[in-house]
């Protein structure tokens, strides 16, 4: 896997980038700005960038900017963007122009080298990671909307661990149950949620999206 790391910050670049290299990951640009980031993308073609959501010259919102313009530009190049803080009000925007290849961390999660080249690969592989804080701080946040009503508190917390982005398989060693009993919850929320069997979608994406959306609103 081929990754470029965007950090402006000089000693905590040259930290994730010893971090992902001794885990076995093949860091192919290091940059400190969105300008070097662009130039990284176009030559090194890196399967995942990892940015910072702040880079000079503001230390507002550049690193989501670069976000968004590396999906418009280079599709195939998967995006984790990680954030100092909670900051929830650019979850639902960065998913809904798209969910493939996206992914949103907590910056001390590079911390945790398991967790973090787990989410690079699940990105690389076409998917979407959201921190679990952040999840749950939409869920702590706010009260159920009314469109997620119906749900069992149980089928509630699944679709939570949807739109996280774990497998079957990761919901059910999450909450102790089977992969066949998480398969029986979410067919019972795509059905409450009203989401159609269309091969053309992806109920799970469109899922999380709900559960998202709803709570940020």
């Amino acid at each position: 896997m081929r990754v470029a790391v965007v950090e402006d910050q000089l000693l905590t670049r040259e930290g994730i980038v010893r971090v992902l290299t001794g885990a076995g990951v093949d860091v192919v640009g290091a940059c400190g700005d969105v300008a070097s980031l662009m130039r990284s993308v176009a030559v090194d073609d890196p399967d995942v960038v990892l940015v910072d959501i702040r880079l000079p010259p503001t230390h507002t919102d550049e690193g989501l900017r670069a976000a968004e313009r590396i999906r418009a530009e280079h599709p195939r190049t998967g995006v984790l963007i990680l954030s100092q803080h909670l900051e929830v009000d650019f979850v639902t925007p960065l998913l809904e122009r798209g969910v493939d290849r996206i992914g949103y961390l907590l910056k001390d999660r590079v911390l945790d080298v398991a967790t973090l080249v787990d989410a690079l690969e699940r990105i690389a592989d076409g998917q979407c990671v959201i921190d679990p804080e952040i999840v749950a701080e939409l869920l702590r946040a706010h009260r159920r909307p009314a469109r997620l009503a119906e749900l069992t508190d149980r089928e509630l917390v699944v679709l939570g661990l949807v739109a996280e982005g774990l497998s079957n398989a990761g919901i059910g060693e999450r909450l102790f149950i089977s992969p066949r009993t998480v398969e029986v919850h979410i067919k019972q929320v795509f059905a409450k949620l009203g989401l159609p069997d269309d091969p053309s979608a992806n109920r799970r994406v469109l899922a999380a999206l709900v559960y998202l959306g709803s709570a940020h609103h």
